[in-house]
C-alpha cells in the first residue's frame, strides 16, 4: 500500500527539524509512497530537497495571513494528498483551515519537535485535537507533555524518535579526518554540531570551557544561525579566541564528529530527541549532555555518556575535566555510547513506526 503524503514546513532555517523532514521523505520514496514539500521560498529546506531529488514546491507560507492561506488551499485542492503532516505552528494553522474548505480533506497530522509548552487554549485545543487527527512527538517527554497538561488523548499522540544512519555514523581513523580537515593532530579536541540558538546552550560551554586551563584544549563549533556574532563576542571578551574555531554550518558532519575526542549539547530547554547526539554515539564518542528531554532519553548518566544539570557552567566544567583527565572512563563511556545506540533509533526503524501509524490512521 503506498500513499500520497505530503510535508509542510514554514521554518526557515536547516537544523535537526528539517533534516528529519528530508530523511522521512527519501525513506518513505524509496519505500514506493508519493512524497512532497511545501515550504516558503526563502526556506533553506527548498534546495535541500532539491539537492536530494524530492519533490518541493515554494508558496509564500512563512506568515499566517491570508495570502498563505489562499496559496495552500489552492495547492491541497489541486495535489489532493491522502494525508499532510505539518512541522511548525504557521504552516500548521494554514493547512488546518485550508484544509476545512477542501471537499476532500487529507487526514492532518501535527509533528511536535521541541518540548516548548503548547498553549492550552481553545484555538490551539481546536488545532491539535479536532483540525489534526493525530500528533507525532520525537520524543517520550513531549508526548507526556501532551497528555498531561494538553490533555491529549492518549491514543492521538505517538512519539515516533528521528532515526540516524547507523551505516553513516560510524567510527573512524581521527587522524586522517582532522587531516582532511585542517584540525590540530595533538590537540584535545571538544565539539559541538547545533544550530547557533540561545537554548542550545553555546554560550554556556564557553563559560565551561573558560575554565578547562590546566590541560589546553580547543572547541570546536559546527553550525551556525542568529547567535553567530553574539558568540564570537563572547569567545573575544572570555579571551578564547585562539582556542576556539567556527566552521559554519556542515553539508557532511561525519569527519568533524569522527576528529573529535569529546562531544557536548549543553541544551538548555525544547529538546525531543537529538539526532546528533545519537551521530556522536554511533561515531564511537564519549558524550556530554544536559539532563532535559530526549537528551535524558538517550544518554544513560554514567554508563553511555554523562548527564548535567542544564545552564550549570560549573558542572559542565567539572565533567569536561574529569573525562579529559581520565582517558580509560573517556574511551568506557564511547564503547559504551557506540554499542548502545537503541535500535529504536535507526531510520529503518522511524520508517517502520511511522508507516504503521499511517496505516492505523488510514485504516488501510
Amino acid at each position: 500500500m503506498s500513499w500520497h503524503i505530503v510535508h509542510t514546513e514554514a521554518s526557515e532555517g536547516l537544523g535537526g527539524q528539517e533534516i528529519r523532514i528530508l530523511t522521512e521523505m527519501s525513506g518513505l520514496k524509496a519505500r514506493g509512497h508519493h512524497v512532497e514539500l511545501v515550504c516558503p521560498p526563502s526556506a533553506r529546506i527548498l534546495e535541500a530537497a532539491r539537492d536530494r531529488g524530492l519533490p518541493v514546491t515554494a508558496l509564500p507560507i512563512g506568515r499566517k495571513g491570508w495570502i498563505g492561506l489562499r496559496a495552500m488551499h489552492a495547492w491541497l485542492r489541486d495535489h489532493p494528498a491522502e494525508v499532510v503532516i505539518s512541522h511548525s505552528s504557521t504552516d500548521s494553522w494554514l493547512t488546518a483551515l485550508a484544509s476545512q474548505f477542501l471537499s476532500r480533506r487529507p487526514f492532518l497530522i501535527r509533528a511536535r519537535h521541541i518540548a516548548t509548552p503548547v498553549h492550552d487554549n481553545l484555538p490551539t485545543r481546536w488545532l491539535y485535537q479536532r483540525a489534526a487527527g493525530h500528533v507525532i512527538t520525537t520524543s517520550a517527554e513531549i508526548r507526556e507533555q501532551l497528555i498531561v497538561r494538553n490533555g491529549h488523548p492518549p491514543e492521538q499522540v505517538t512519539s515516533i524518535p528521528t532515526g540516524i544512519d547507523v551505516q553513516r555514523f560510524c567510527p573512524g581513523d581521527r587522524q586522517q579526518a582532522r587531516r582532511q580537515l585542517g584540525l590540530p593532530a595533538d590537540a584535545f579536541l571538544i565539539g559541538i554540531v547545533a544550530v547557533m540558538r540561545t537554548w542550545k546552550g553555546h554560550h554556556i560551554l564557553l563559560e565551561a570551557f573558560k575554565e578547562l586551563t590546566a590541560s589546553d584544549p580547543r572547541l570546536v563549533f559546527v553550525g551556525d544561525g542568529d547567535r553567530w556574532e553574539d558568540l564570537k563576542r563572547q569567545i573575544a571578551v572570555l579571551g578564547l579566541g585562539d582556542r576556539v574555531r567556527m566552521v559554519g554550518n556542515q553539508v557532511d558532519v561525519v569527519p568533524w564528529l569522527r576528529a573529535l575526542d569529546l562531544f557536548v549539547l549543553p541544551s538548555l530547554a525544547n529538546e525531543g530527541v537529538p539526532q546528533v547526539v545519537l551521530q556522536a554515539m554511533a561515531c564511537g564518542l564519549p558524550v556530554i549532555g544536559s539532563a532535559i528531554g530526549g537528551i535524558a532519553e538517550v544518554i544513560d548518566d554514567g554508563r553511555t555518556g554523562l548527564l548535567v544539570p542544564a545552564g550549570d557552567a560549573r558542572a559542565l566544567a567539572r565533567a569536561l575535566a574529569a573525562l579529559i583527565d581520565h582517558p580509560e572512563r573517556r574511551r568506557a563511556l564511547a564503547r559504551a555510547a557506540q554499542a548502545g545506540v537503541d535500535p529504536r533509533f535507526t531510520i529503518a526503524t522511524m520508517l517502520d513506526r511511522t508507516e504503521a501509524l499511517l496505516r492505523c490512521c488510514l485504516g488501510s
